[in-house]
Order: structure tokens, then C-alpha cells, then sequence
């Protein structure tokens, strides 16, 4: 899996696999193969869904921040299992031009800002599998909380 921006690499999640089929600014559609990240029955497994999960929900922040003046962080993370997935599993995410203007204004004025990420992750068939809730935060490196 390539970089998101310089310096957003994470090796743990580059050994899951995983994929970016589509990203732009404000948005992330990403794959998470089966291959590699089945649990002890032949399914995935949750932590799988759960870095899935994140980097839907973070990349589209981090694809709007200057990152010498701005990071992101994820405040709390919540997947909701609806069915065992047998096969990869995608999940999406965007934010719309309004809340892409928000964030970055509310991080010119207070130095944070942020946004809660819902949304569904669907098996290779379409069906709905599990259900992702990730509060991110976008922060200025001189924040001081």
C-alpha cells in the first residue's frame, strides 16, 4: 500500500494487504483482501476490519491538511459486525466540500477540528458485512489542547 502523504506510513497496516482502489481529495474507497487476515474459522478477522475501518476514515482528513502544519489522529473507533465476510471487504468514505471547508477553517482558527466517519463495509458479493464509526481529529502540530 502506497503513502497517503510523506511521513503517514504505517508498516503494521502495509502488512495487512490492504488496498486503495480509489482515493481523491476528501475521499477513500480501500480493499481489505481475506488472504492473510482470516481468523481461526476462514473469516476475516476483526482487527482487519478495524484498520480497514480507520484508514477509510482517516484518509480522506489527511488528503486535505498541509501535513508540515497539521496530523491526524483517531479519537475513538466502533465496527459493528453484521455478518461474517468469507471474501475481501471494501469500505468508503467522503467528505463533501462544505465539511472539507469546516475542517480546514476550524483548523486556521482553533488548530483542531474534526469529524465522525460512518459507513458500511460490504464483502466481494455486496453484501453489508459490519458497519465502521471513527471519530477522527485533525490537529496543528503547535496545538496545545
Amino acid at each position: 500500500m502506497s503513502e497517503a502523504k510523506p511521513g503517514y506510513r504505517v508498516a503494521f497496516v502495509e502488512r495487512t494487504g490492504m488496498q486503495r482502489l480509489e482515493e481523491r481529495r476528501g475521499y477513500a474507497r480501500l480493499l481489505m483482501p481475506l488472504a492473510g487476515n482470516e481468523n481461526h474459522v476462514d473469516v476475516m478477522y476483526m482487527g482487519a476490519f478495524t484498520v480497514l475501518a480507520e484508514a477509510v476514515a482517516a484518509i480522506p482528513g489527511i488528503s486535505i491538511l498541509d501535513t508540515a502544519r497539521f496530523f491526524p489522529i483517531i479519537k475513538d473507533i466502533y465496527v459493528d459486525f453484521h455478518k461474517p465476510a468469507a471474501s475481501d471487504v471494501t469500505g468508503e468514505f467522503g467528505l463533501d466540500d462544505d465539511a472539507m471547508a469546516g475542517l480546514l477553517a476550524d483548523l486556521e482558527r482553533k488548530g483542531s477540528a474534526g469529524y465522525l466517519a460512518e459507513f458500511p463495509m460490504h464483502d466481494a458479493g455486496g453484501a453489508h458485512v459490519a458497519t465502521g464509526r471513527v471519530t477522527v481529529k485533525l490537529l496543528s502540530h503547535n496545538w496545545g489542547g
